[in-house]
């Protein structure tokens, strides 16, 4: 995600307030944790570094002169996010600033911003069709040398990376504040629209939250997953004679 017209210092506070419940009473692991979390900073760098690359690569040096533009976890990871990924197995970057503004005359400002919103989520699903495509390699070729252990770990890691992919850039999709969705839904709103959108950001950010924290997000979020996981599947499974998954 990007920076939005939100008030950063509340939100903050209702998603420690979920995420300490979450901590309190999920039930995974130290084990499961420590799976995800290679997975949860592959996906969360990806993903800021392709809102900093597109917002640059569109004339706006925001990124670039606050150390956006690279693939170094350290210059993406949140402190509150970062502490969340490892104790609650989820987290979040730090939003990467931009300024529409500075965007070149080849695109309009709503463009600009639906083209940097759309490169985070575009980028963890390549992210995702990539490791699942060494997954299969894996399986099917059996490229990898060493012991059994090992080899179940990493398609464990493998797997995490996956998923997290997906989930993640399939949860920034949802049209609604502070997530990516809702500046793409913005650019294809006539006028009329955007300024009714704006007028209630703070309203739709309220539903984001109680989605979230009632777990509803999850009834959205898990079938879209699942659907975008059966389709790469489906893909990938073609030139190896049928699923590693499906059977």
């Amino acid at each position: 995600m990007f920076g939005m017209g939100i008030d950063r210092k509340n939100m903050m506070i209702i998603i420690v307030i979920f995420a300490m419940f979450n901590i309190l009473t999920r039930e995974s692991g130290l084990e499961t944790a420590l799976f995800r979390m290679p997975a949860l900073l592959i996906a969360i760098t990806f993903h800021e570094f392709a809102h900093a690359y597109a917002a640059y690569k569109l004339g706006d040096r925001t990124p670039k002169q606050q150390g956006r533009v690279t693939l170094n976890p350290l210059k993406h990871l949140d402190p509150i996010g970062t502490v969340l990924i490892l104790t609650a197995g989820f987290g979040w970057g730090k939003p990467v600033e931009i300024n529409p503004r500075n965007f070149d005359h080849k695109v309009s400002m709503s463009k600009g911003e639906a083209i940097v919103s759309v490169a985070g989520p575009l980028t963890n699903f390549i992210i995702a069709f990539l490791f699942l495509i060494a997954l299969y390699l894996m399986h099917t070729m059996e490229v990898f040398v060493g012991p059994e252990e090992w080899r179940t770990m990493l398609f464990r890691i493998m797997g995490s990376c996956v998923m997290i992919n997906i989930g993640l850039g399939v949860f920034n999709l949802i049209p609604l504040p502070p997530l990516d969705g809702s500046k793409i839904l913005m650019h294809f709103l006539p006028y009329d629209g955007k300024q009714w959108f704006v007028r209630h950001e703070q309203i739709f950010f309220i539903v984001f939250i109680v989605l979230w924290m009632t777990g509803m997000a999850g009834e959205i979020i898990v079938p879209m997953l699942e659907a975008v996981f059966s389709g790469m599947d489906w893909l990938i499974s073609i030139p190896f004679g049928g699923s590693m998954f499906f059977r």
